[in-house]
């Protein structure tokens, strides 16, 4: 590394810079579990250290990789034995929550759970929700702009920021602090940084917009006869429960099945030989209003033949019980492994055809091999773990050319929510045309010319 640790200790204090051991005992990718390489890891505690250690990286020309809750899929927090890694593990705080502006204040290492119930302490919520709320930060859901099962409703995390303090990476620090639904003035600064994956500033504290409460959760586990049918029941459910459709949670019969019948993690609600199953939620403040409102919504939908079986939650255990079918990644992972998992967005019109014929090519060329399909339909993005007995480096190209390259035909993208990393760089010409990458490029050249801020992710070095 180009900084000493004389130097990183004088800003945090020795205990809160880790070398050797400490270092390689933490892991730095969710999936893979595999150790972490950097040089050093330096933990600040306030947006003025983060700024300390940047200002002293850029005088030495030592490029830095943020980490956060560290459950990204696209090696977005991998680290070089030659890069620092700046951990915001100590910036937890909750400063301060207005719930007549509907806001709350929060330093960006803070776990979005800890959010989500700060904000019902006050009745209001965050409506940001995604399986890994217990450890993914605030800070890395602004960086990656996550989606999650509400996204439907609420809008992508770009919807819940009002303003945020960025560190830049001289060790400037841009404060826009902004608590107004509406502020006009100039630029919108905030942008810059939200989706760019910590490659344009270091995101520290953030303003974050709150809803009014949703009391009344209506949950139902729903089976469809065929794809049109499922695509008929999203519209119909869309306009008879207009805005309070919370999720459409959607997934294929080769998830479900896998994950309740296969691997007998879960008991299956509904039988297991259905082509598709939805996870439907509709949010509302009157409990009898919205339960009436839902069961005939269901009721018409069953009238129409679009569903074919369905299980509505009389509990908040029942509810718990449907959604952790879904949500049970760490499943996937093990049913599957070796396990390719990918996120891509494409029109819904042209999803089934999109999966029966990946599933073919995969088929033709692995015999063995193995497609799961699950997504938040009602946005357009898919979720699809593949196995075909190798997760070596040849194979996934391989594999992944077979994913993406039709995105390109269909006006799809290869990151629906994920973010990019280091994994999908070789594939964004796919979905960004040359105009824009060049413009990213510019971006990234102006405000960190010296290339030090999460280096090579998103966009390929050429300077």
């Amino acid at each position: 590394m180009q900084i000493t640790l004389e130097a990183l200790r004088a800003i945090v204090g020795p205990a809160h810079v880790l070398t050797g051991d400490d270092v390689t005992s933490r892991r730095e990718d969710w999936m893979t579990g595999a150790p972490c390489q950097a040089g050093a890891i330096v933990r600040p505690a306030d947006t003025e250290q983060v700024a300390a250690i940047m200002a002293a990286c850029h005088q030495r020309q030592q490029p830095v990789v943020t980490h956060g809750g560290l459950t990204g899929l696209v090696h977005g927090a991998e680290a070089r034995p030659d890069e620092l890694v700046i951990s915001l593990e100590r910036m937890t705080a909750i400063e301060e929550i207005d719930p007549i502006g509907g806001t709350l204040t929060v330093q960006a290492g803070a776990p979005l759970q800890r959010v989500q119930e700060a904000a019902k302490e006050v009745s209001l919520q965050f409506p940001l929700d995604l399986g890994a709320r217990g450890s993914c930060t605030i800070g890395g859901n602004i960086a990656t702009n996550a989606g999650g099962v509400r996204v439907i409703r609420y809008g992508m995390m770009r919807q819940q920021v009002l303003g945020l303090e960025a560190v830049m990476a001289d060790g400037r620090v841009v404060s826009s602090m902004n608590r107004m639904l509406k502020n006009n003035a100039g630029f919108d600064l905030k942008q810059l940084f939200i989706g760019s994956e910590g490659t344009l500033g270091i995101v520290t504290r953030a303003v974050l917009r709150l809803q009014p409460p949703t009391p009344s959760e209506q949950t139902a586990l729903v089976a469809c006869p065929s794809f049109e049918a499922l695509t008929g029941l999203l519209s119909v459910m869309g306009k008879a429960l207009g805005g309070s459709l919370g999720a459409f949670e959607v997934m294929w019969q080769n998830h479900y099945r896998l994950l309740t019948d296969t691997l007998d993690r879960h008991t299956p609600p509904i039988a297991t030989e259905h082509p598709f199953y939805v996870i439907i939620e509709s949010l509302g403040s009157d409990a009898e209003r919205n339960a009436t409102q839902f069961s005939e919504a269901l009721e018409s939908a069953l009238e129409s033949e679009l569903i074919v079986d369905a299980v509505i939650a009389q509990s908040a255990t029942q509810r718990d019980g449907l959604w952790a079918i879904r949500e049970d990644i760490e499943g996937l992972v093990k049913g599957l492994a070796p396990v390719l998992t990918f996120d891509v967005s494409l029109p819904i019109a042209e999803m089934q055809r999109y999966t029966n014929a990946l599933e073919s090519q995969l088929k033709k060329r692995w015999p063995a091999s193995r497609l799961v399909v699950f997504g938040h339909l009602g946005d357009g993005n898919l979720h699809i773990s593949i196995t075909v007995g190798s997760n070596d480096s040849a194979v996934r190209h391989e594999v992944e050319a077979m994913v993406y390259q039709p995105l390109a035909v269909l006006g799809g993208s290869v990151s629906a929510e994920h973010g990019i990393g280091l994994e999908k760089r070789p594939w964004l010409s796919t979905c960004r045309s040359s105009a824009e990458i060049e413009l990213m490029q510019s971006l990234k050249q102006a405000l960190d010319p010296l290339n030090l801020l999460n280096r090579g992710k998103v966009l390929q070095d050429t300077f």
